[in-house]
């Protein structure tokens, strides 16, 4: 039974932390396995192929699901399906857990994106319909602040977790902590739907086939060759199909994605920001944590410790950037805060060496960390407040699908970056990969900017 008896402040407050706090075990899930790859390679034998879809198998269900899984929170309850993608996601940790092979592995990476699917939209629905406006941006701020503490800790708890027990615990913790989180989420946070309950059936089948062949495609690019038939054909499939969902959700009774949202260009260009910005971010976390052990020898707990810098700010700078975004809008943080991360990935491609000292490497990523953190609340913002509530779990879902189907393209854009430039033979060749990674990844961002600077100004 739902607590009714707290105050609204109080009730705020639960929202805040129940959501954020789930947030932050779906990224970390995101991002731990990064410090852990080379003892999973090593572990199960896997291959760089199957190493990238232990990243890409949880972004594939995570990207496909997201649309569906706001739909559903809409028509039967937001809480309610916030709590089941919270236990799916906790018994999929398990599964990983005990996985004997890369296979079972990848398997219960599946089933934790579509788990993640079915928590993230429904967390900043929930959270969009907790704060009045007013509020809304600083606990977006606050939001995006404990999410971002998935940046230094991920690597970090998954290298310490690797060098001191074993890779499986990094699943193993999930499941308590997801038991509490679905306790608290049926006792603490009141129910909410959509206005339009109805589902359009139509429109969820096109989506989800569109967005599973376009991440398919992506995923699968690197390995099976971009222009074989596999790659081809799931991808033109992913596009026929959501060329028809645009169409349809222009002439159906109850749109899942209404495309008038699209008329607001904060709306619009906020996706836009989010797509290349998680691009950017996740696909240099991919190999940043490898740069550290396969290019400069070090273990995995020193490679997690090497990368809390780089993350760092995201504790803080959130809740800064929350609290001035009212004040001045979202374009100044978007455009500074890729910025600055496109500075710091030249800059790392400029210094990197099998012969780099630490400190060489540890102030561009302090500045990455920072600029990635100051962008995400504000592109967060854009999207979130420039819709009616009404719309608010639609606009949540069209954010984070936006968000999965850009880090699936940017891991697998910058693989292509590696693969062409460099290799696991030797540290010399994993560095000469890298360097072109990381450009890759700036040119993504670059791409943030200039979608960013499309948002108008505050007046």
């Amino acid at each position: 039974m739902v607590v009714t008896s707290a105050t609204p402040t109080t009730q705020r407050t639960w929202v805040l932390a129940i959501t954020s706090i789930a947030s932050l075990m779906v990224v970390l899930d995101a991002l731990v396995v990064a410090t852990a790859l080379t003892a999973i390679r090593t572990d199960l034998g896997a291959s760089v192929a199957e190493l990238e879809w232990t990243v890409n198998a949880y972004g594939l269900s995570f990207a496909v699901l997201l649309m569906t899984a706001a739909t559903a929170g809409d028509r039967w309850g937001r809480r309610r399906v916030f709590a089941a993608g919270v236990t799916v996601f906790a018994v999929a940790s398990l599964a990983c857990a005990v996985a004997p092979n890369v296979a079972t592995l990848v398997a219960g990476r599946v089933l934790q994106g579509a788990g993640a699917a079915f928590v993230m939209p429904l967390a900043l629905a929930l959270l969009a319909a907790a704060f009045p406006p007013e509020l809304r941006t600083r606990a977006l701020g606050v939001f995006a602040s404990v999410s971002g503490v998935a940046v230094p800790l991920g690597p970090l708890f998954g290298g310490a977790v690797v060098a001191g027990i074993s890779w499986p615990w990094i699943f193993w913790l999930n499941v308590p902590l997801g038991a509490v989180l679905v306790y608290l989420a049926v006792t603490r946070i009141e129910e909410s739907r959509g206005p339009d309950r109805a589902i359009d059936v139509p429109g969820l089948a096109l989506v989800t086939v569109g967005s599973f062949g376009l991440v398919w495609a992506l995923v699968q690019g690197n390995t099976a060759g971009w222009t074989s038939a596999e790659v081809l054909s799931t991808g033109v499939a992913g596009l026929v199909a959501l060329g028809a969902f645009v169409w349809w959700q222009r002439r159906a009774a109850h749109p899942m994605l209404p495309l008038h949202l699209f008329g607001s260009r904060r709306f619009s260009a906020g996706n836009v920001v989010i797509f290349f910005h998680w691009a950017s971010a996740l696909g240099v976390v991919f190999f940043m944590a490898q740069f550290l052990q396969a290019g400069l020898g070090y273990g995995p707990l020193a490679a997690g410790l090497g990368l809390v810098p780089w993350g760092l700010a995201t504790a803080v700078i959130p809740q800064w950037t929350g609290r001035l975004v009212g004040r001045f809008g979202e374009r100044p943080f978007i455009v500074a805060g890729l910025g600055l991360h496109t500075v710091a990935m030249v800059w790392l491609a400029l210094v990197a060496d099998p012969d780099v000292g630490y400190w060489a490497i540890a102030v561009p990523m302090v500045l990455s960390g920072s600029g990635i953190a100051m962008c995400l609340p504000a592109a967060q913002s854009a999207v979130l407040t420039a819709v009616e509530p009404r719309f608010v779990g639609k606009a949540s879902g069209a954010f984070s699908a936006m968000r999965q189907l850009g880090g699936a393209f940017g891991v697998a854009v910058l693989v292509v970056g590696f693969s062409s430039a460099g290799g696991y033979a030797s540290s010399a060749a994993f560095t000469d990969g890298f360097t072109a990674a990381v450009l890759t990844g700036a040119g993504l961002a670059v791409a943030g900017v200039l979608a960013g600077a499309v948002i108008p100004r505050k007046v």
